[in-house]
């Protein structure tokens, strides 16, 4: 007894409980597009940046060297790896950044001041330092005090691919000195400068920040004395992407006095550049980078100078202007770079969800209603195929084929019967299948009126 109690408790139940499994099925086709249309708009519209790039920074021991370092130990703290890509300076920088060999790159300003074409597909990450032209001459009886003055020397003018000698053709060119009156040679920095202490060549160019180790030494080494740019005003003026520094009276050993007087220096800037379809974040990453490794007080700059938007011939990037004037993004200053760029990429799931949503939300309850309904008003059909059987069957047919007829229709209609009393539907819809009840028996009676012998032979059936 208790199992049959059992059995009609969980029919009870079932039928007077919401129909979850209908619902999530109605539910689902709209669940699916809303969820499709997230994955490609997280995926497509918005991708996750990389977790690799590529810097072009210079030759060994150079400030670019050195800073590519620091930019690589930085990144990594954010899971960035950053692939250092060494060169002979900015022209190279530049033709790789070009070609696609690397995503950004030191660059020194001027390099590409007179090829706007240059430019094209390049962005600018700020300027970051200044790099003042160093030229380091052998000590001679008589002190050279004007470009004019190198003309027969044997002078090492940078190396190939590096920004320096077009840098320092131009400043020959507002001298009105030509290359071929010099003994020029273009060798890398550390075997020119072994010339240099060896004697084998009188003097060598460099643009390159201070804090590079071979300026450190030269700038300490006796026999070997700087060139003061004293028309350093009229070169700015003549050349607009070069600015004026000094370098201060003992600034590299304030014990030794050296050096015994104050320098002037004419300088371009390095700045940071990049491809314009490097993603945004890491734009991001390497201007709060920069902000850590330069923005300190040096040599030719103050606390907070650098980096910066100006001194760049190259349109500085939306991300990075934005930083200059407003800092780091509100998230990143409270959470780690990848949860803070989930969060930014998460409003393009906000915008999507509340596009589709409302819309979408209103299909899911007719759904619903048809999905339940549909279990009953299936069964009408074959209702309505019982009598079509029926009609078909001609007024003056004999009796005994009415007969067979009902007969056989009579027993269809309890088949539907007994598979309709099957049927669990909510609460809600029960006047449908009450409904749906009353009709079966309806054609039932309509198949008695019309075979009275089957009626009476039911009847005794039943009794």
């Amino acid at each position: 007894m208790k199992p049959v109690l059992r059995s009609t408790m969980n029919r009870i139940r079932k039928f007077t409980n919401f129909s979850v499994r209908d619902l999530i099925a109605s539910a689902a086709p709209t669940i699916l597009v809303i969820a499709g249309i997230c994955l490609a708009a997280y995926l497509i519209v918005d991708p996750a940046p990389p977790r690799k790039v590529v810097l072009g920074t210079g030759q060994d021991n150079s400030a670019y060297d050195v800073f590519g370092k620091k930019y690589a130990a930085a990144l990594k703290k954010d899971g960035i790896a950053v692939g250092l890509n060494p060169s002979h300076g900015s022209r190279e920088n530049l033709r790789r950044l070009k070609e696609g060999k690397v995503d950004i790159a030191f660059i020194q300003s001027g390099t590409t001041d007179e090829a706007a074409a240059e430019r094209d597909g390049l962005i600018s990450l700020g300027s970051l330092f200044t790099e003042p032209v160093w030229l380091f001459l052998r000590e001679r009886p008589e002190a050279i005090t004007q470009l004019t003055q190198l003309r027969g020397l044997k002078i090492n003018i940078g190396a190939k691919g590096s920004g320096a000698p077009r840098l320092f053709r131009q400043i020959l060119d507002v001298n009105g000195v030509t290359p071929s009156e010099l003994q020029v040679s273009q060798l890398d920095n550390t075997p020119a400068t072994v010339e240099l202490l060896e004697g084998r060549i009188d003097g060598m160019v460099f643009a390159a920040a201070p804090d590079d180790p071979l300026i450190q030494m030269l700038l300490q080494t006796p026999g070997i004395t700087l060139f003061d740019f004293t028309q350093a005003e009229a070169y700015t003026r003549r050349l607009p992407f070069l600015t004026h520094v000094t370098l201060p009276r003992g600034i590299v050993d304030l014990g030794r006095d050296l050096p015994a007087r104050d320098y002037h220096l004419i300088a371009p800037t390095a700045t940071l550049v990049a491809r314009e379809d490097l993603h945004p974040a890491l734009i991001e990453l390497f201007v709060q980078a920069a902000a850590k490794i330069h923005g300190g007080a040096g040599w030719f700059s103050q606390q907070g100078q650098f980096p910066s938007a100006r001194y760049t011939e190259i349109p500085v990037a939306e991300e990075a202007a934005k930083f200059y004037k407003d800092g780091a993004p509100f998230l990143q200053r409270y959470m780690s770079f990848w949860l803070a760029n989930f969060f930014d990429r998460m409003w393009v799931l906000v915008v999507a969800l509340g596009a589709l949503i409302l819309p979408l939300s209103k299909v899911v309850p007719p759904l619903y209603v048809w999905r339940i309904r549909s279990r009953i008003y299936r069964w009408y059909g074959q209702l309505r195929a019982v009598e079509q059987a029926l009609e078909e069957v001609p007024r003056d047919a004999p009796a005994a084929q009415r007969m067979q007829v009902g007969r056989a229709q009579l027993a269809r209609l309890n088949d539907i019967e007994d598979r309709v009393n099957q049927v669990s539907v909510p609460l809600s819809f029960a006047d449908d299948l009450y409904g749906l009840r009353s009709h079966i028996q309806f054609v039932r009676q309509r198949i008695l009126s019309q075979t009275p012998d089957l009626a009476t032979e039911n009847t005794a059936i039943a009794e």
